[in-house]
């Protein structure tokens, strides 16, 4: 359990990137930026897959809330897993995209252990709006008129196309612009992970239109990111392959 050394005067809404069972790398971020109690801790979904620390991962999570604000989104990830401990059949993709990693690391685990965690999944949010109508979610949402009207719940841990669209508009275009799509002018600011923005190296958090994607390769590469919302500052762990030596990740 991190210990809390520095009392924080302000309370803050850090985000949390895909974190993909990478333990140590949380470990790291949660110190750099000397969170505290007082701070509103939002984590962007899949928790498991790709490093041997799944569960521990997930303990450590469980342990977290009980000191700490936490909110926690629902990732495709963790979805998959949820969905291999309720059936036990395995998803070949899963397996190749980091569940092999996961499953080895829940067969050492008790049955105690897998319920526990499947209440955790069970209770995971598909997407959290703040008071300064920030809005938090994995992936994305297609619906022009925001998350309320959403169709499909899937579509908050698996869609891509918001982030898509977002990166490719003019930076200089604001909320207020003809052009600026309707999609994204429901929401003050938008913060997702899903889809790495560097597989292969180092990669710091981007922003397109009012979209911010903080998923920046832990589960490749890169490091685990975590940020201010307010401020944008950001702290980030040593890339995470060299966390786990010997380990291929999702690489």
């Amino acid at each position: 359990m991190l210990c809390i050394i520095v009392k924080n005067l302000t309370m803050r809404t850090l985000v949390i990137g895909d974190i993909h069972s990478g333990l140590r790398a949380l470990e790291q971020v949660l110190a750099k930026a000397k969170a505290g109690t007082e701070d509103h801790l939002i984590f962007l979904g899949d928790y498991v897959d790709a490093w041997s620390t799944a569960v521990e991962t997930v303990d450590f999570l469980i342990e977290l809330k009980k000191e700490f604000n936490c909110t926690y989104i629902r990732g495709n990830h963790d979805e998959l897993c949820r969905d291999w401990l309720l059936t036990q059949k395995e998803n070949p993709q899963w397996l190749i995209h980091g569940g092999r990693a996961t499953r080895d690391s829940y067969l050492k685990a008790d049955k105690e252990t897998w319920e526990c965690h499947l209440e955790f999944y069970a209770g995971l949010d598909n997407y959290y709006l703040d008071s300064d109508n920030r809005l938090y979610l994995h992936a994305g949402y297609t619906n022009l008129k925001g998350v309320d009207f959403e169709y499909f719940d899937e579509l908050f841990y698996w869609d891509r196309t918001l982030w898509e669209l977002a990166r490719a508009l003019n930076p200089e275009l604001k909320p207020q612009d003809k052009d600026f799509p309707l999609r994204l002018t429901h929401y003050k600011e938008i913060f997702i992970g899903h889809t790495p923005l560097s597989k292969n190296g180092l990669a710091v958090p981007q922003r397109g239109a009012n979209v911010w994607n903080v998923d920046t390769g832990a589960a490749f590469m890169g490091s685990l990111t975590i940020m201010d919302v307010e401020t944008k500052e950001f702290w980030q762990s040593d890339p995470v392959h060299t966390l786990y030596p010997g380990e291929r990740g999702r690489n």
